[in-house]
């Protein structure tokens, strides 16, 4: 089964989509290997006890690009480019969480020369207690069905 996102046309400001997904072991363990980032904060469990965050967290690229999948999905197939993205980390997130993100549309733009528009974007995730873990925004360029 193929999933086909939303066209430029399809979409209005308002609009909201969002995901959720659990965190596991796997994921900080991956993101050491991926980013070469081997930070006691995220691969040494009694150093991170000791930290602000007491215990292992997440690495920022990867919670980012957990944040930006839902963006990605929602315009499968009809993204011509992600423009820009920003996260605010407000809260750790540790193996166990269950990330909920949900995105916005907050601006339009057309672009007849890019046969499509620019949707200005921001998104808020949630861990299961309801607490803030990254504020985000987003620009992306998307196609028109029109075109």
């Amino acid at each position: 089964m193929v999933f086909h996102g939303k066209w430029y046309d399809e979409v209005k400001v308002g609009d909201s989509f969002g995901t959720s997904l659990t965190v596991t072991e796997t994921h900080i363990v991956l993101g050491s290997g991926m980013f070469g980032d081997f930070n006691p904060l995220h691969v040494d469990e009694e150093f991170s006890k000791k930290s602000l965050f007491g215990g292992r967290i997440l690495h920022g690229p990867f919670t980012s690009a957990l944040v930006a999948s839902p963006v990605g999905n929602f315009f499968a197939g009809t993204a011509i480019a992600y423009l820009e993205h920003t996260c605010r980390f407000k809260a750790p997130v540790r193996a166990g969480d269950t990330i909920t993100t949900n995105w916005t549309i907050v601006g339009k733009a057309d672009k007849p020369k890019h046969k499509g528009g620019i949707f200005e974007m921001t998104a808020v995730a949630t861990n299961q207690r309801g607490e803030v873990a990254v504020e985000a925004e987003g620009k992306i360029l998307v196609a028109s069905k029109s075109s």
